[in-house]
């Protein structure tokens, strides 16, 4: 049996894929332009260098008898070469072709007929000013590439802001998006093997602070319909791609009941870490067996409530996380930290799950957990 995976990306996602993938038997190599990554240090192997390094993705390949990534950044150009060499990479090149760029993204949506808000390209001032003609006050600004977490993002209001948008975007390729007045922000973590075996995990409720992941809840505090609705628009969008492995659904629900696709991730995301202590198979063992050809795993939920919550940086300088033993004292609460050797503002340091009968006891154990840990 062919039982070595290559990673590229050393981060926290690829951290927890190595780990998975370790535990399933499989040997792991990673790719990450930092030495010593949160991923590295758990992998049997890195190869230090940039995702877009043609040279070090191949000698990555030549390790690895499946190939995956953690990151949109990865040179899905190489990829696809890669593939027709008769490489096993998941997903597949194409698919990462077609999510990278996020007004390709929203052509393939509405293509498709998946509800996702209205949008147009934008190359200058005036195509925004057109945009707004269109779609009224207030859009979004966003960037084609590598925008995560908010940062290639700028909310235009007014007028005046259109000038700052593109500024602060300057030199990036960009669009423009109607802005969606949403009642709560959605996320269905999806698994697809090659065999079109599909299996969505429940709907999770994602609440976001200045464009960054804060919490996630199991299961989404909506209507039985609204969460059927959410699975179903998730589906689609898996088998109109064909992608394979565990892939997120992100989603906007209006007031009106409508579910609206904001982005879809091509990997593992931050929204499914709580798969790992609350159901029967977490979304990182999932996305192994879905890109290894194994059988897919149960995604039945094994307590009645849980709730993530982020460990972000607040400062800059090497890290020195304390308070972990006292929040983890605390009843069904885990504490992961990722190993990153420095801390900043806003960086994605670790996180805390919390598992409970009720959410609202979930919510309280995890947050009461986040204010004795430090980074």
């Amino acid at each position: 049996m062919q039982k070595r995976i290559g990673i590229v990306g050393g981060g926290q996602l690829g951290r927890m894929l190595a780990q998975a993938a370790k535990k399933l038997g499989f040997f792991v190599t990673v790719l990450d332009p930092t030495s010593k990554s949160p991923a590295g240090l758990v992998a049997d192997a890195q190869i230090t260098a940039g995702f877009k390094d043609e040279s070090a993705i191949r000698e990555l390949a030549s390790k690895s008898d499946f190939l995956t990534f953690e990151i949109e950044l990865a040179n899905h150009e190489i990829l696809h070469e890669l593939a027709k060499d008769g490489v096993a990479v998941n997903p597949s090149a194409e698919t990462l072709g077609i999510i990278k760029d996020k007004l390709r993204q929203k052509e393939f949506l509405r293509e498709a007929g998946i509800p996702t808000a209205d949008f147009a390209p934008v190359h200058s001032k005036e195509d925004v000013l057109h945009a707004l003609k269109r779609f009224g006050y207030p859009v979004v600004l966003k960037a084609r590439f590598d925008g995560y977490d908010g940062r290639g993002n700028a909310l235009i209001s007014s007028e005046t802001d259109i000038g700052k948008g593109l500024e602060k975007l300057a030199g990036r390729l960009l669009y423009v998006e109607k802005f969606v007045p949403f009642a709560k922000e959605l996320s269905v973590i999806i698994a697809r093997e090659a065999t079109n075996e599909i299996a969505p995990y429940p709907v999770f409720e994602t609440v976001h602070k200045n464009n960054i992941c804060h919490m996630v809840i199991a299961l989404a505090r909506v209507s039985s319909e609204a969460r059927k609705l959410a699975e179903d628009v998730a589906r689609r969008t898996m088998e109109e791609l064909q992608g394979v492995g565990v892939f997120c659904v992100e989603m906007f629900l209006l007031e009106n009941g409508e579910v609206f696709v904001n982005e879809i991730a091509p990997r593992v995301h931050n929204a499914g870490h709580l798969t790992i202590e609350a159901f029967r198979t977490s979304q990182f063992e999932q996305h192994i067996r879905a890109i290894t050809g194994m059988k897919l795993g149960l995604v039945g939920m094994i307590v009645p409530a849980a709730v993530m919550v982020n460990i972000l940086g607040d400062r800059t300088g090497r890290a020195d996380p304390k308070g972990v033993e006292r929040a983890e004292a605390l009843p069904n609460v885990r504490v992961h930290l990722y190993d990153k050797i420095e801390t900043r503002p806003e960086r994605k340091m670790g996180h805390i799950t919390a598992t409970a009968d009720t959410v609202d006891e979930a919510v309280k154990n995890a947050m009461l957990a986040r204010s004795y840990v430090t980074i």
